[in-house]
């Protein structure tokens, strides 16, 4: 017991000591923030401010600019498609389908000449000349045929027409007949004939508006859509 208060009463002399010889440093004013600046490198360089300085400069200061906000993705555009030709009829029903896309002036028509069918011929196809022609002439007047006559010009030259209809219904019947009369050789040709037509054009549209307006012209089996030209 002896030796443990021996211990402590040692330690107490020798923190007493290091204070009184300033290892320890002192608690009086010259221990202040200024005086303790000599100690530091470069103290001349340094300067005590009062906080109210401080503050100030610190609400002066710029604040940083803000991280420039990211460019809006822009969805991808398609230069220019069109779809046609359409006669008059099927261009009024495509147009009215397409009103709910409102394109605007992304939107556009125009008039494109073009052939339609106008009749349809029965036909036996044009032969190499006009003696091959007549021979086959004399064959149907042998099979009691009357109602025929060889084409004089014309792409068809030397075929032999034997009826022309506007419903492909109708030449259709007619053949079936010849059929029975023994004339294999006829077939039903579409007639054309001039006329006007529809093209639409649409320019400037994103990949969601060309699949709407492709799906309305599936609707229309006979056109197609198509980049411009």
């Amino acid at each position: 017991m002896l030796k443990i208060c021996f211990g402590v009463l040692l330690g107490v002399n020798a923190a007493l000591f290091a204070y009184g010889q300033g290892y320890l440093g002192h608690f009086d004013s010259e221990e202040h923030e200024p005086a303790r600046l000599k100690n530091q490198l470069n103290a001349k360089a340094l300067t005590v401010i009062p906080a109210s300085r401080a503050l100030a400069l610190a609400e002066a200061a710029p604040e940083p600019a803000p991280a420039p906000a990211p460019a809006p993705a822009q969805a991808a555009s398609v230069a220019c498609i069109e779809v046609g030709n359409f006669g008059l009829v099927d261009a009024r029903r495509f147009e009215a389908q397409l009103a709910s896309l409102e394109l605007g002036d992304r939107q556009a028509r125009r008039n494109v000449q073009g052939q339609e069918v106008s009749s349809y011929m029965v036909m036996i196809p044009p032969a190499a000349n006009r003696e091959t022609a007549e021979k086959r002439a004399a064959e149907l007047k042998a099979k009691d045929i009357a109602n025929f006559y060889i084409i004089p010009d014309g792409p068809q030259k030397n075929g032999i027409s034997m009826g022309v209809f506007k419903a492909e219904t109708a030449a259709q019947t007619l053949l079936a007949a010849l059929a029975k009369q023994g004339v294999t050789a006829a077939r039903v040709a579409p007639r054309y004939s001039p006329s006007k037509q529809m093209l639409f054009q649409f320019r400037e549209i994103d990949a969601d508006a060309r699949a709407r307006i492709e799906r309305i012209a599936a609707k229309f089996p006979e056109q197609q859509v198509r980049g411009c030209r």
